[in-house]
């Protein structure tokens, strides 16, 4: 009889709790909600996350606040959420967060373990682009310039381990030259020393890069997308350019931790799909050169599965691995 009621009393706990997480579920939001951006502000992830945080805002009933978390290619931001309460309060506004479990021997967190996906957000190509004083005008000039001068230029990225890095490191072996890396701390501080003369070439996020086309600070040469990308259907792509196959677009998208009630993942996902699908967000994220997705949990979980594998793939061939 004892057993008994123990089994009966731990059955009441468990059912008990269960009705607290649906009883939060369902009144989900009651305060503010944090969008953590793994890089400094001004880059292609920090844009996203406020053109979003802003439109949230008006519609889940509670502000959205960005909270930029710079470094390490991501991963500080990412352990920080993983470690939060898994109550739909600290989100992550991930940026190509796939390319950490290829490159990075060591990660703390396990990208399909200890997050659930809600939606990706936007999707987009990088734009190869030089500082408009270089004597070279296409990306077949470049190659031939580069050339002459092995180990003389260098290039910038987000970071060590970040996507830049890869799809310029990628793109140095599929062409054969000997460029320096020099890491940033953002993609928008690689800017200013290319327009300064310090950088050679950059493959950047298209809100780093197209404003700067547009004024003839900066040469766009190629876009990496398997198409021409209709904000500069100027540009060719890399595979038009003489390397066939070759391609690296990047993703933002929304990751929540582990254990995240289903409910209010469920939630997230449609506010965000229906905030990316206003009038207003796709203006403002086309006119950054970025295609809002919104697409669901599953989806977006079986896109990290694949993406995984596709960056290490590239991570071998690049010989680009983080201890």
């Amino acid at each position: 009889m004892r057993q008994f009621w123990s089994r009966a009393a731990l059955a009441f706990v468990l059912t008990a709790f269960g009705f607290v997480d649906l009883a939060n579920a369902q009144n989900y939001p009651n305060r503010p909600i944090r969008l953590v951006v793994p890089f400094a502000a001004g880059g292609g992830a920090d844009a996203v996350g406020r053109i979003l945080a802003k439109r949230l805002s008006e519609t889940i009933g509670q502000q959205v606040v960005v909270e930029n978390r710079a470094g390490a290619a991501g991963n500080i931001a990412a352990e920080y959420v993983m470690n939060a309460e898994p109550d739909g309060y600290t989100l992550l506004q991930a940026g190509a967060t796939s390319i950490n479990m290829a490159v990075f021997e060591n990660l703390k967190f396990d990208l399909l373990r200890d997050f659930t996906p809600v939606s990706m957000t936007a999707y987009y190509p990088y734009i190869v682009g030089v500082n408009n004083k270089l004597p070279v005008k296409t990306l077949q000039e470049y190659v031939a310039y580069a050339k002459d001068k092995p180990g003389e230029l260098n290039y910038g990225s987000a970071g060590v381990g970040t996507a830049p890095h890869l799809v310029t490191e990628n793109f140095n072996v599929t062409a054969g030259l000997k460029v320096t890396h020099v890491p940033y701390r953002g993609t928008a501080l690689a800017m200013t020393d290319l327009l300064g003369g310090q950088l050679t070439i950059l493959f950047g996020d298209p809100v780093t890069l197209l404003q700067q086309i547009r004024a003839g600070t900066v040469r766009g040469l190629a876009v990496t997308s398997p198409q021409r990308f209709p904000v500069v259907p100027e540009l060719p792509t890399v595979a038009e350019s003489g390397y066939p196959g070759f391609e690296g677009a990047a993703w933002h998208g929304i990751l929540v931790p582990a254990k995240t009630p289903p409910e209010i993942v469920k939630k997230l996902q449609t506010e965000i799909a229906a905030a990316l699908r206003h009038p207003e967000t796709i203006a403002l994220m086309t006119n950054q050169g970025m295609q809002p997705v919104g697409n669901t949990s599953e989806e977006f979980a079986a896109f990290l599965k694949n993406d995984i594998e596709m960056w290490r793939k590239v991570s071998a061939r690049t010989g680009i691995t983080i201890k």
